[in-house]
């Protein structure tokens, strides 16, 4: 964080999405952790949020120490937490300490909850051209534990510390590695080392212009460079998130893999359009592209066509096909309904088909899509049934109607009239490259944790997720019904 410039930042308004809710209010989150079975960060001033679930958060995380922008990793069954005291110019100056402290757990309720006496690892001076502040941490694959620190005050640098005590590597000298950005933190993947920082102006709500970029390298120790091939010490940097939505002033990046395909990163927004203008968690989908990092966005209410990645065909109602009467055919291929002006067509509506369709459960298959209005869901979210880390439960109906995509206790998929079962909730993760994972909140029977896939072209059933295969990915094509396209 640093002191206040001005400037100006317009968000852009979209459709509704969603956010954080219960009281999720933080400035400079930490790297969300998960501690048997809950959901904590902390922030700037020593305390920090919880979640059950990862969707509704509340304050009551604890950390000693106070200072500013702290981070959180987990290494073996203990959790180290660093964090800067003052610096970024709280005290005046330049002059700043970070420390590492650990803990068995972040439960602040359990008897096991101690943490450490902290350790001072890198620290900066009244007159330095950096400021010890914001750090970020990294455990490489080799082993190796890295910190960035720094703020747009001067360099961003990295230093090595000793993953089983916290303390930094004696001898090892720090490394400027970037200048105008702060609030970094380190990452790697398939090969590549990336740093993220915060680009831009804090701490001014609204006017806030916050947003993460980030540069890459092969070595943990720079030089990272953007897409571009510009150096982020020369002040490089591919922009990552910015303002969206309702939401502006992205900073303060953190990384979750939850599982092979599955991640998550925290950060916070400035100012939230919908809660006041007050800085706020968030958690979206991440994704790569050509090796870079990619933000995903929460889902939004709308009315989609769920297209499987096997082979491009749409989940579906199973009810006999009903023929349009209107349009084109033979006749106009040959010409003789061209002395008649061209006129839209309307697609077939609801009205129309659904005196033709069973009552009560209906099977669910794939298929071509057509426009029909067995084909299109509409997916709302349910956030009074909970949810997860980036969105709430959703419930996934043929538009227009309670009939709602169900898991039976045979692990098959049906349409059943709405109730709020826990059978009839949806999570929807988006995955790392882009598609999507459907997965009921509980199937009847079993403890299992199943995904909608497609077990041949036309046949969805319940089963085991793998992101190596296209049966476990689905694409979500939002249905413009307006549109005569």
């Amino acid at each position: 964080m640093k002191k206040i410039l001005l400037a100006s930042l317009c968000a852009m308004n979209c459709a509704l999405s969603f956010g954080q809710i219960g009281a999720p209010f933080i400035h400079d989150p930490s790297t969300v952790m998960e501690c048997e079975g809950k959901y904590y960060t902390f922030g700037t001033g020593g305390g920090g949020l919880i979640s059950d679930d990862g969707w509704s958060w509340h304050s009551g995380a604890e950390r000693p120490g106070g200072g500013a922008a702290p981070d959180a990793i987990k290494i073996g069954d203990r959790y180290l937490i660093i964090y800067g005291a003052t610096g970024g110019g709280l005290g005046g100056g330049h002059a700043g300490k970070i420390y590492t402290m650990w803990n068995k757990t972040l439960d602040p309720k359990s008897p096991d909850f101690k943490f450490s006496e902290p350790i001072e690892v890198t620290g900066s001076e009244v007159d330095e051209d950096c400021d010890a502040i914001d750090p970020g941490v990294l455990l490489a694959p080799d082993g190796r534990m890295w910190l960035s620190y720094g703020t747009y005050f001067g360099f961003i640098r990295i230093v090595e510390l000793d993953p089983k005590t916290g303390a930094r590597v004696a001898g090892n000298v720090a490394k400027d590695i970037a200048i105008d950005c702060e609030a970094t933190d380190l990452i790697y993947h398939n090969g590549w080392y990336y740093l993220l920082g915060t680009h831009g102006t804090c701490c001014d709500g609204v006017n806030s212009t916050y947003n993460i970029v980030v540069g890459r390298s092969r070595n943990v120790t720079g030089p990272y460079l953007d897409n571009m091939g510009r150096d982020m010490i020369k002040g490089g940097g591919k922009m990552l998130v910015g303002a969206w939505g309702r939401r502006t002033g992205a900073g303060h990046f953190g990384r979750m893999v939850l599982e092979e395909g599955v991640e998550k990163f925290s950060c916070h927004y400035e100012a939230d359009y919908d809660q006041g203008g007050r800085s706020v968690l968030a958690v979206q989908p991440l994704m790569w592209k050509n090796d870079w990092p990619v933000a995903g966005e929460n889902l939004k209410n709308g009315t989609y066509a769920i297209i499987s990645e096997r082979r491009g065909y749409s989940l579906e109602m199973s009810v006999d096909f009903v023929r349009q009467q209107a349009g084109g055919g033979m006749m106009g291929m040959f010409g003789r309904n061209n002395a008649e002006p061209a006129k839209p067509l309307d697609f077939q509506n609801l009205d129309e088909v659904k005196s033709t369709w069973p009552e009560g459960k209906t099977r669910v298959r794939i298929g071509d899509y057509m426009f029909r209005p067995h084909q299109k869901w509409a997916i709302v979210g349910v956030p009074e049934k909970g949810g997860t880390l980036d969105n709430p439960y959703f419930k996934i109906v043929i538009e227009g109607t309670d009939r709602a995509l169900t898991a039976n206790s045979e692990c098959e998929v049906e349409t059943a009239a709405y109730t709020g079962a826990d059978e009839q909730l949806w999570r929807i993760d988006q995955l790392t490259d882009g598609t999507y994972r459907i997965m009921p909140k509980a199937v009847p029977g079993t403890d299992k944790k199943l995904a909608l896939i497609s077990a041949g072209d036309s046949t969805p059933t319940l089963g085991k997720f793998d992101f190596s295969s296209d049966n476990s990915k689905w694409n979500l094509k939002l249905v413009n019904d307006g549109s005569k396209n």
